[in-house]
C-alpha cells in the first residue's frame, strides 16, 4: 500500500499497524531480470508498506458502515422496478461491481463483450518459524521483483513481517510451473526452507487500457479490477481499486446520491482523466514483447538509475501521478 493509499483513505498507517496488523515499511525494491544478478535501488524514506489483504479488507469492511450480508453468494441480478433487485430480496437503484475480475455484477455489464485473456497470478504465502532468520536472505524492506526472461511478467519475493510471499504473474499460461520452478530456485539458493511449501491462491486481473470492460452504464458501474484498472506494468490494483470508489462516490454525491445517467457519465470521465485514455484494448491486450526490448531489458534492470527511476517510481510506485485528495 503506497502513501497515496493511506491519505486517499484517511487512514494513518502508524494507526493501521498499532493494533497487531502485519504493517512492513518498504524502502525499495531489489530488482533483475530471472537469470541476472540484481539491483537494488534503495531509497532514503518509507515508499510503500506490506500488507495482508485479509486484514486490510477486514479493517476497510469493519469501518465502512455498511449492512453486511457476509457469506452469502450472487446467485441473480434482475432488473425491477427504478433498479435491480439480487438474490430476489435485495433492491438497488446502482450495482457497483467490486469483486474483483470475477465480479459476477461486471460479467453482466459485459456480457455481450468478446472473451479477454487476463493475466493470470498465483502466489504462496506463509507464517514464517521463528527465528525469522529462516528466510534472511531477503531483505524485509526491499521486495524482490524478477522479470521473466521475455518479459511476458514478473515473479516476487517479499517478507512482510514473519509472513512470506512468494508469487508469479504473467500473460499466457504456465503460471503455477513458473511458479513452482521459481520456489526450486530460491531454495537451491539456500533463500528459503527447503521444507517451505503452502496452498498456491491464485487471481486474474486486465490492465488499463487492455480492456474493453465498460465502466457505467445506466444503473450499473464497476470499479478497481472490476473494470480492469491495474496499472499496466506493476499489475498494481489496490491503488487504481481506491481511487476509482471513491471517483464513483464523488460523481454520485454531486448529483444528489441519485444513480442518474450523468453521474456515471461523469464518473468514467473521471477515470480517463485520472488514469488516461482507455482506447479500445484490442490491440495491447495481444501486443508481446519485441526481442530487441527483451534482450535489451537485462541491461538496462542492472543499471541503478533506470531501476529507482523508472521501474520503481514509474512503474511501481506511479510517484509521478499526484495522490487523490481526501
Amino acid at each position: 500500500v503506497t502513501p497515496p493509499v493511506w491519505s486517499a483513505l484517511r487512514i494513518d498507517a502508524s494507526d493501521y499497524g498499532a493494533s497487531g496488523r502485519t504493517l512492513q515499511p518498504i524502502r525499495g525494491f531489489q530488482i533483475g531480470r530471472m537469470g541476472d544478478a540484481p539491483t537494488a535501488a534503495r531509497g532514503a524514506s518509507i515508499v510503500s508498506h506490506g500488507i495482508r489483504r485479509c486484514e486490510f479488507d477486514a479493517f476497510l469492511l469493519d469501518r465502512c458502515g455498511a449492512e453486511l450480508r457476509l457469506g452469502e453468494a450472487v446467485r441473480a441480478i434482475e432488473p425491477a422496478a427504478d433498479g435491480w433487485l439480487v438474490n430476489g430480496a435485495l433492491h438497488a437503484r446502482l450495482l457497483v461491481g467490486a469483486g474483483g475480475h470475477f465480479c459476477p455484477v461486471a460479467r453482466a455489464l459485459n456480457a455481450a463483450q468478446p472473451k479477454e485473456s487476463p493475466i493470470a497470478a498465483q502466489e504462496i504465502e506463509v507464517l514464517m518459524p521463528e527465528p525469522a532468520e529462516a528466510a534472511a536472505g531477503i531483505d524485509p524492506e526491499l521486495p524482490e521483483i524478477w522479470f521473466l526472461p521475455d518479459l511476458s511478467g514478473y515473479a516476487w519475493a517479499f517478507r512482510k513481517g514473519r509472513y512470506l510471499n512468494v508469487g508469479l504473474g504473467r500473460r499466457g499460461g504456465e503460471v503455477q510451473a513458473r511458479l513452482r520452478s521459481f520456489l526450486a530456485d530460491l531454495r537451491r539458493a539456500g533463500r528459503i526452507p527447503q521444507s517451505w511449501d503452502g496452498p498456491v491462491h491464485g487471481h486474474a486481473y486486465l490492465t488499463y487500457g487492455s480492456t474493453r470492460r465498460q465502466l457505467a452504464r445506466p444503473g450499473v458501474a464497476c470499479i478497481g479490477d472490476a473494470a480492469g484498472l491495474a496499472y499496466p506494468k506493476s499489475g498494481e490494483g489496490i491503488r487504481p481499486a481506491v481511487e476509482s470508489g471513491l471517483l464513483l462516490a464523488r460523481a454520485l454525491i454531486a448529483a444528489g446520491g441519485v444513480a442518474d445517467p450523468r453521474a456515471l457519465e461523469a464518473y468514467a470521465n473521471a477515470v480517463a482523466e485520472r488514469f488516461g485514455p482507455r482506447g479500445d484494448g484490442a490491440a495491447s491486450s495481444r501486443a508481446g514483447v519485441p526481442g530487441w526490448e527483451a534482450a535489451l531489458a537485462g541491461r538496462l534492470l542492472a543499471n541503478r538509475w533506470f531501476a529507482r527511476r523508472v521501474v520503481v517510481d514509474r512503474w511501481f510506485l506511479n510517484a509521478r501521478q499526484p495522490g487523490l485528495a481526501a
